[in-house]
Parts: structure tokens; C-alpha cells; sequence
């Protein structure tokens, strides 16, 4: 009952998910409101934002809608976002909920295999991996997710330690519960509250990755992202800043968004805060 109180009292929670949501439902009506290809050619090149009514945000140096890209380019922006922050989470759980439960060799062997992630510059590593398996959407989101999961991965063991050595966990293991039954339904469900505050810090980080792989050119040639703007509107950038200004804004935002979600989860979920 505190945390639904305290839910209604968390402006950068209350502020993250309006932001949020506010650009998941634009990206929901991109098709209806703009159904044709966001790279087709309507109009006359470099009208800035404002000057025509058909074209609200303008159009780019050749003539295509500016607004139907920024729409259409946030699909694809939170689907790499979403996506690589699952495939992390999906990764990190799984080494660190089993890392620190069964302790030993085999935690010993996992840690050194997410040291050596860590160790690793994951931006350099991600360009590696693209450009291994061709740019393509699923390429930046394994690219992405497989270089992201070590921070999960430690988060995850140092609460599966700590739950471990709960009274209810040797009840258990007492009673002759398999191991896997004992992780599934002890160890994971009081080991998931950082993580999902850290998710929501990983989909920022991986909307951020996206774009500047776009504008390197390693983004997927047949979707527009908000980073694939920002790289074509470069050229421009002296003559119509708007082209690039316009979806770095919405990058901004919505990295925004999502680290007021993570700090307002974080104020939810923990417990330091729940006698306050």
C-alpha cells in the first residue's frame, strides 16, 4: 500500500512514463497518420519547420517529411532499445542468478567470462559485431544486448549471495527441492527488483547505441532511426541544424524519459525507502 502511495508521490516516475508514453503512442500511429514510406520524396527540399502546413518539422535535403521519419523512426528506435535491454537482462540474469547460487568453480568461471565482457570497450565491440553480420536491425540488437549484460550479471549475484543465505532457502534444500526449483521460485523473484530498475537505464543506454551507430552509417539501410537522421541531416548541419536538431531532441527526450522511470522505480522499489 506505501508503494501505491508512493507511486502517485514520484514526479520523475509520474514524468518519465507521460514522456513515454507519449512517444509509444506516436510511434503506434505512425502507419495510420503516415502510412506511406517515411523515405519517399513529397516535396520540395529544405522547407524548415513551420513554413509549409503539409509538413509540420519540415522536410530534409531531399524533399522527404520530416514528421513522418520522426515518427516512423521511433518504432524502430525503442524496438532496438527494448529489444537489446531484453536479450542483456535475458543474459544477465541467467549468469548471475546461477553464479551466485551455486558459488564455487563455476561462479569463479562465470565472473571471469563477465570480466573479460567488461573489459572489453563494448561500443568498438558492438561496431565489430555489425559489421561482422551486416547491419541490420537484429544485428544492432544482438551487437547491443550481448556487450550490455555484465552490469545485470553482477547486479544479479550480488542479491542471489545475499538471498541464498536466507532461512526459507535452507528450508528448502531441507525439504529436498531441486535446485532449479529452488532458483525459479526463491532465488530469481527476490533477486529481480535492481534489475528492473537497471532496465530501464539499459533501454536508454541502447536507444543512445543505436543512434550513434546509425550515424556512423552501421545502422539497417531499410528502416529510418532517429540516429539515421541525425547522420544524414550532418551535411546540412550550417545551413538546416533543424534536420539534426530535431531527432536529437527525441533521442534526448527519450533517454530522458527513461532515466526519470529508472530513478522513480528505483525511489519504489528500494526498501531503504519504504519507511519514509
Amino acid at each position: 500500500m506505501k508503494r501505491v502511495l508512493r507511486l502517485g508521490h514520484s514526479r520523475a516516475l509520474l514524468l518519465g512514463l507521460a514522456i513515454l508514453l507519449s512517444i509509444s503512442i506516436a510511434a503506434l500511429l505512425a502507419n495510420w497518420l503516415y502510412p506511406a514510406d517515411p523515405f519517399d520524396i513529397v516535396g520540395r527540399a529544405n522547407q524548415w519547420p513551420g513554413s509549409n502546413p503539409r509538413y509540420p518539422l519540415g522536410t530534409d535535403m531531399l524533399g522527404r517529411d520530416l514528421t513522418a521519419g520522426m515518427l516512423h523512426a521511433a518504432r524502430v528506435s525503442l524496438l532496438v532499445g527494448v529489444g537489446a535491454a531484453a536479450l542483456s537482462v535475458l543474459i544477465g540474469t541467467t549468469v548471475g542468478v546461477v553464479s551466485g547460487y551455486t558459488g564455487g568453480w563455476l561462479d569463479d568461471c562465470l565472473m571471469r567470462l563477465t570480466e573479460l565482457f567488461q573489459t572489453m570497450p563494448s561500443f568498438l565491440f558492438a561496431i565489430l559485431l555489425v559489421v561482422i553480420l551486416q547491419p541490420s536491425i537484429a544485428s544492432i540488437v544482438f551487437a547491443i544486448g550481448i556487450t550490455s549484460w555484465p552490469q545485470i550479471s553482477r547486479l544479479v549475484r550480488a542479491e542471489a549471495l545475499r538471498v541464498r543465505q536466507q532461512d526459507f532457502v535452507s528450508a528448502a534444500l531441507t525439504m529436498g527441492i531441486r535446485h532449479p526449483a529452488i532458483i525459479w521460485r526463491h532465488i530469481l523473484p527476490n533477486s529481480i527488483s535492481p534489475v528492473i530498475v537497471a532496465t530501464s537505464i539499459l533501454i536508454a543506454q541502447a536507444i543512445l547505441t543505436e543512434a550513434s551507430l546509425s550515424f556512423l552509417g552501421l545502422g539497417d539501410p531499410s528502416v529510418i532511426s532517429w540516429g539515421s537522421m541525425v547522420g544524414a541531416g550532418r551535411s546540412s548541419l550550417r545551413t538546416a541544424w533543424y534536420m539534426t536538431a530535431i531527432p536529437g531532441g527525441a533521442i534526448f527526450v527519450a533517454v530522458m524519459g527513461f532515466m526519470y522511470l529508472g530513478n522513480g522505480l528505483n525511489d519504489l522499489l528500494n526498501p531503504r525507502t519504504e519507511s519514509r
